[in-house]
């Protein structure tokens, strides 16, 4: 009886067991990854898809079974112009939009937008990691946006349909895909060009079928998505720059367990350093592409030519100076040397 009462009661101890484990909250029985969504609009192989591949590696490796990270390129999860309120939403952890992205934002980072302000990247990367440039990182949060860190594309070049591309005269009356950014607007109305903002996946296609007539940007996304098949010209102007900022959910970080957070930091501190390494030589390897393919013609200009671009577009700084600070523009100025 006795004998028969305890193995009677064996399947009811077991069950009670399984009720007991079940009725636990998941993680006690088996921590799940936090899961990191890092959306982008460019391609794996430019800069900045790189250093995003290289923070997966660096985090996962930092952080063993704690997290996983999920990289979507080439606007695969979303596009330039929905990628910010999907971070907010919680859709994404993290982006890396062009700083040109952020003035709805902060009308502070205006400033990266301005044209001819940085003479080349070594400045730009002197003024991010200054003060100032570090600051501009926290300056979202009321927001719920935290720069976590900048990433380096590179110069801007200008490029056309047009056959001849050296002084300001030359793009009158044309119409150029520009980033959503004010400050670019302004750039092409005082050269007498016809600004359109678009998305970026939607270039190739405006370009090859005339619904603009040029854009600006770096050699490796002039390469990367094939702009030069469809440009006659590309003139070597470094007016601006193209940088980015790596940016996630202000409430989303600050909720993150204290250990993740610093091995996250410590990855994204090592990506930055290899994806800005990286971004001149592929910016270096992408033009000489380019001028290999023979489809575009690479335009140099003279000391003459680049000056005449200067004056032509000195009204836009007078324009956002206000809201962008003088402060701000005098200290990114004494990042030249």
């Amino acid at each position: 009886m006795n004998k028969t009462s305890k193995l009677g009661r064996r399947p009811l101890l077991a069950a009670l067991s399984l009720a007991g484990l079940m009725a636990l909250p998941f993680g006690a029985l088996a921590q799940s990854p936090i899961v990191i969504k890092f959306s982008h609009v460019v391609a794996d192989q430019t800069p900045k898809g790189q250093a995003a591949i290289k923070f997966k590696e660096l985090a996962e490796k930092k952080l063993p079974g704690k997290v996983q990270v999920q990289v979507f390129p080439n606007s695969q999860l979303f596009g330039d112009g929905k990628e910010m309120e999907a971070l907010l939403l919680g859709d994404v952890q993290m982006i890396a939009p062009s700083l040109s992205k952020f003035d709805r934002y902060t009308k502070k980072v205006q400033l990266f937008d301005l044209p001819f302000l940085f003479d080349d990247m070594e400045a730009v990367d002197r003024f991010q990691a200054s003060t100032n440039g570090q600051a501009l990182l926290k300056s979202m949060t009321n927001r719920g946006l935290l720069g976590l860190a900048y990433w380096h594309n590179g110069m801007k070049q200008l490029s056309t349909d047009k056959d001849q591309l050296k002084r300001p005269e030359d793009v009158k009356g044309l119409k150029f895909r520009i980033q959503s950014s004010d400050v670019l607007e302004a750039q092409f109305r005082a050269l007498g060009a016809n600004p359109q903002k678009m998305a970026f996946s939607e270039v190739y296609q405006a370009l090859q079928t005339g619904v603009v007539d040029g854009q600006e940007n770096t050699w490796s996304n002039i390469f990367s998505q094939k702009f030069y098949e469809v440009q006659k010209t590309i003139a070597e102007t470094n007016h601006g720059v193209i940088d980015y900022m790596v940016v996630t959910n202000a409430k989303w970080w600050d909720g993150l367990p204290a250990d993740v957070r610093k091995g996250l930091s410590e990855a994204m501190a090592e990506a930055t350093a290899y994806g800005n390494k990286i971004a001149s030589d592929f910016n270096e390897r992408d033009k000489a592409q380019i001028a290999k393919a023979g489809k575009a013609k690479i335009q140099q200009l003279s000391k003459e030519d680049v000056a005449a671009w200067r004056k032509s577009m000195e009204p836009v700084w007078k324009k956002f100076e206000g809201d962008i600070g003088r402060d701000l523009i005098d200290a990114a100025l004494k990042s030249n040397k």
